[in-house]
């Protein structure tokens, strides 16, 4: 399905694929932290390949930690906004990665989901010092790095 351009919110709230690049969508919780981290690098490592986006159980907001530990290393997430899994269940998605165990044992069936893979990551909103999210953003970026999809 070919559409317009990547990442575009319709008038309903939902968000469609507007390229043929097949979809990554990367879930957690709260899409506030390990989600947001986890969309900014491997878009940034595989974008090329793959549409990427990141939801999660619920929607709240991008913490301002997880911007800044990736701006520390190129990449602008700031006008990243917290989204709702709700708004891909009727995407094709190729990949559909949770980061948390959370998200993993409550997250929605997704029929639209190809592959489905789990990469646990510790939350860094647990001890939200920026030292924190530079550790969990290291780690989410050697495994984006490492991953070889199909």
């Amino acid at each position: 399905m070919l559409h317009a351009q990547p990442g575009c919110r319709t008038g309903e709230g939902r968000f469609v694929l507007l390229t043929k690049k097949p979809l990554v969508l990367i879930v957690c919780t709260a899409n506030s932290a390990r989600s947001q981290m986890g969309e900014g690098l491997m878009r940034h490592i595989h974008g090329d390949r793959f549409e990427v986006a990141s939801a999660g159980a619920v929607a709240t907001y991008v913490r301002p930690q997880a911007i800044e530990a990736l701006a520390e290393i190129g990449i602008d997430i700031s006008h990243h906004t917290s989204k709702s899994i709700e708004k891909f269940l009727d995407q094709p998605i190729e990949y559909l990665i949770t980061v948390c165990d959370n998200a993993r044992d409550n997250c929605p069936y997704v029929p639209g989901a190809k592959h489905v893979l789990h990469w646990p990551f510790p939350d860094p909103a647990e001890q939200p010092s920026i030292e924190s999210f530079r550790a969990v953003r290291d780690m989410i970026r050697e495994r984006v790095t490492a991953w070889q999809p199909e």
